[in-house]
């Protein structure tokens, strides 16, 4: 299935400040979101947005609807659940 791909301005923000490389794993890893939600995405419990996707030490914190996925925050695994 396709999603269509829409970024906060938060996370563009969140990965403007992240390093070069670990920022290009995690756009790459964003895009394939397109074609369907692959990698490794859990759903989180009472906790909103409600899946994270984990890129290394870096969550994507996202929501998904029918077919479209919305990113709302990049961050670091000791910040990303608080």
């Amino acid at each position: 299935m396709k999603y269509e791909i829409e970024i906060r301005k938060r996370a563009e923000k969140d990965l403007s400040s992240i390093r070069k490389s670990d920022a290009q794993r995690i756009a790459d890893s964003i895009f394939a979101l397109e074609d369907g939600l692959t990698g490794d995405i859990k759903r989180l419990t009472n906790f909103s947005p409600e899946y994270r996707l984990r890129i290394g030490d870096w969550r994507i914190l996202f929501e998904k609807s029918e077919n479209k996925v919305i990113i709302y925050r990049i961050l670091h695994r000791r910040e990303a659940y608080r």
